[in-house]
């Protein structure tokens, strides 16, 4: 079977779960394709889910959330991995991508014959007024908690905004610093998938450390006050702090796809048959950035986990090799979250 692969230029445009895994597991099939990874941030592949106890000490070696680097994906796969390469239009007409060298701050094309779109998905920063302090925070990536740890040096205190998973992390790992953060949450529980008895013993837990939770509460507005800012609450209440971490969940970066005219699926991640195919027959996607189907009810969902976003990648490698031979069923989305 092997031998009757045609070598192709493979661009994927994203790292992290679903590019480089895709990126792997291409190479692991064939050693004639030539394959270009594009990572628009310094880091084409790092543990996400460690960046929170990071910031507390828990893991305490940096480099230990770097899984690969572009040395060591040339050196084992033969990849051509270019970090700081900002794609900034695809034309699937005739196959071809813009980049952006960030670091040169120079514009160049590539060819391509299949393209794997792995983009992730972005924070979302609703339009509050005073929201593009420099003293509000969101935590997706490496260069994002390396800013939050470097303002944890100046500032003892911290508000949270938003009670999911990244929330809670963030906030048990201030609390582990030694910090005092209050975390405010829209709804009257934190963890808004499992019931409100489940939610009871987290909220027990993070009053017994010392985690203050502002429930059914919501944020209006910030506004820099010098070395503070003071968060503005929908009950008229207000809060200084010295930093505030966004988190409040996360929407799929699709702007790429929109522009090269791929279709967007009802939840408004990017659309993909089971194949991983996007309407683009020569254009594939995975990860953050797509809509999957809900592995039981059948409904079109957003499951932002790396471990689905590995299997996708995994996938589509096949897919792209061998042609369409193998369906994604699905996703479950289940997670697990360490609290204290």
């Amino acid at each position: 079977m092997l031998s009757q692969i045609v070598s192709m230029k493979i661009i994927i445009i994203g790292g992290v779960a679903g590019g480089a895994t895709a990126a792997t597991r291409l190479r692991r099939m064939s050693e004639q394709n030539e394959i270009i990874i594009l990572e628009k941030g310094p880091y084409v592949s790092f543990a996400n889910c460690g960046l929170p106890y990071h910031i507390s000490g828990t893991i305490d070696k940096r480099d230990a959330l770097l899984l690969q680097t572009p040395e060591s994906l040339k050196e084992r796969y033969n990849l051509d991995t270019r970090v700081l390469s900002e794609v900034l239009s695809i034309d699937a007409t005739n196959k071809i991508v813009k980049i952006k060298n960030l670091k040169m701050n120079e514009v160049y094309e590539e060819s391509y014959d299949k393209l794997l779109l792995s983009p992730g998905a972005e924070p979302i920063r609703p339009p509050f007024e005073g929201i593009d302090s420099n003293k509000i925070f969101t935590l997706r990536n490496i260069p994002d908690m390396d800013k939050i740890i470097e303002r944890t040096k100046e500032a003892n205190d911290f508000v949270v905004v938003g009670g999911g998973f990244i929330g809670l992390e963030v906030a048990e790992n201030l609390i582990e610093k030694g910090k005092k953060v209050r975390l405010i949450e829209l709804g009257n529980q934190v963890m808004a998938p499992i019931d409100f008895d489940m939610a009871s013993f987290i909220h027990l837990k993070a009053k017994e450390k010392g985690l203050e939770l502002l429930l059914n509460v919501g944020v209006q507005k910030f506004q820099d006050k010098e070395n503070q800012i003071e968060v503005f609450l929908n009950n008229g209440n207000s809060i200084k702090t010295e930093a505030v971490i966004l988190a409040i969940g996360v929407k799929p970066e699709t702007k790429l796809a929109k522009d090269a005219g791929l279709a967007i699926g009802e939840t408004g991640g990017i659309l993909t048959n089971t194949y991983m195919q996007t309407s683009n027959p020569d254009i594939y996607a995975v990860g953050d950035a797509i809509e999957v189907s809900h592995y039981i009810h059948g409904k079109k969902v957003l499951i932002p986990l790396a471990w689905p976003a590995n299997r996708q990648g995994r996938l589509v490698a096949d897919n792209i090799t061998f042609g369409n031979r193998y369906e994604y069923k699905g996703s479950l989305g289940s997670s697990i979250l360490k609290f204290f």
